[in-house]
């Protein structure tokens, strides 16, 4: 596994354990939910249901615009900005589970 993936799942499993968190926030933890939601969706989208982890953090790398794009069309709340980065990891972290060469 190269730098770039294993930096991209430290990353990815971050942002999994700040979401963790943020559930004992039933405000802002519904939000963050929310936000995760709309960008896995777009990942079944834009990276398929047969991908491996390295097309994911191929993916992950352009994701940026993307990710404000489509939480600012679907799921912008009061603050957003502030929690995109989070949601996007923990959700490329849930979608990881799915590729065909996961380990944990």
């Amino acid at each position: 596994m190269t730098a770039d993936i294993e930096s991209a799942r430290r990353d990815w499993e971050d942002g999994y354990r700040r979401l963790l968190a943020a559930t004992n926030d039933p405000i802002g933890g519904d939000r963050l939910h929310q936000q995760v939601n709309v960008i896995l969706t777009e990942l079944r989208k834009r990276v398929g249901t047969i991908f491996t982890i390295a097309e994911l953090a191929d993916a992950y790398t352009r994701s940026e615009s993307w990710l404000l794009e489509a939480i600012d069309e679907r799921a912008s709340v009061p603050g957003w900005p502030r929690t995109v980065a989070v949601a996007g990891d923990a959700a490329f972290h849930l979608y990881a589970r799915g590729a065909v060469d996961y380990t944990p």
